[in-house]
């Protein structure tokens, strides 16, 4: 073999590893998320939120508050079940995401926006950072 066919090799070897490397972390973060996209009724504003049909719904569109129910993306398993109240906003990708902390615990979430979100919500959560 010369040098120049080895190093193919050695690249696509190295190729087919970490692909393989990263189908598991894929597939393992995905086996963590349960789709509950449902109707609800918001905690804080108490208005009726429909389900967002393209994702699993997390939060309120009207109020931008969620609910800290989920250990991972819709498993129900955490105990806490305080309000999540948005405290700001990352930019994430090619969106944004809400930046909540919990009034129970304290732990800080992030979500990414639906697009039914209320925009000017948005807005007055982004003027209140600090």
């Amino acid at each position: 073999m010369n040098k120049n066919t080895n190093h193919i090799l050695i690249k696509y070897i190295a190729y087919f590893y970490f692909y393989d490397k990263l189908k598991e972390v894929i597939n393992m973060d995905l086996k963590k998320f349960k789709m509950i996209d449902e109707p609800f009724i918001c905690d804080v504003c108490k208005k009726e939120v429909q389900p967002l049909k393209v994702s699993a719904r997390d939060h309120c569109p009207y109020c931008l508050c969620s609910k800290h129910v989920d250990i991972n993306p819709g498993d129900r398993q955490n105990s806490c079940h305080g309000i999540l109240r948005p405290i700001g906003v990352d930019k994430y990708k090619d969106t944004f995401k809400i930046v909540y902390k919990c009034d129970k615990c304290g732990q800080i979430h992030r979500n990414i926006m639906a697009q039914d979100d209320d925009f000017d919500m948005i807005l007055e959560v982004t003027k209140n950072v600090k």
